[in-house]
């Protein structure tokens, strides 16, 4: 999705707090925002605006199906942003949140809006589409059939330690189990 660096810079400052309308965010509770919105970004003291402007460009960047279908990530950025918990003192029912920020979307063809729920949503302004996260019972796409049959062939010749020693004790340790070792094994007759 090609976003303008204004745009980007824009959505970078309402991301982190920098407009009016929106929560300040420092640098650990901008960490904290990414995690609410399952992505793996740390803030480490950067220019707050800059930083989070990047980020956004990741995001942007990632897999999606379509220029009128965004990446999932982006719209649980959406969502968080205009999460309904963070109303301003100034803007108690989010509306001038949601009016700064669909000033920036709409540069870009989308246009942020509340369901029925009071949950922030996202639809391209062109074809009048509603983003939705993927559903994870559809189709494989060709890169994720790709990705599966290269996790078949290597789980057709791994060994069990192999498979303990390079998958299980990294995920293990991804996961904070840190103080976890393979103790190996020699005869296997038993198993």
């Amino acid at each position: 999705m090609g976003w303008k660096n204004r745009n980007l810079r824009e959505l970078g400052r309402i991301v982190c707090g920098d407009a009016d309308y929106f929560q300040y965010r420092s640098s650990k509770y901008i960490t904290e925002f990414f995690e609410d919105c399952e992505l793996e970004y740390v803030h480490r003291g950067e220019t707050r605006p800059v930083w989070t402007a990047e980020r956004m460009a990741d995001v942007l960047a990632m897999p999606h199906a379509n220029a009128s279908v965004p990446p999932d990530a982006f719209l649980r950025v959406i969502q968080r942003v205009l999460d309904r918990g963070e109303a301003t003192e100034d803007d108690p029912d989010r509306s001038r949140a949601l009016g700064a920020l669909n000033i920036v979307l709409a540069r870009e063809g989308w246009q942020a809006f509340y369901d029925e729920n009071g949950v922030g949503q996202l639809r391209h302004i062109a074809t009048n589409t509603i983003a939705q996260a993927a559903n994870p019972h559809r189709p494989l796409t060709l890169f994720e059939i790709e990705k599966r049959d290269q996790l078949v062939v290597y789980l057709d010749k791994c060994s069990e330690d192999e498979l303990i020693e390079e998958a299980l004790l990294p995920l293990f340790r991804q996961l904070g189990f840190h103080r976890i070792t393979a103790a190996g094994h020699k005869d296997k007759a038993l198993e």
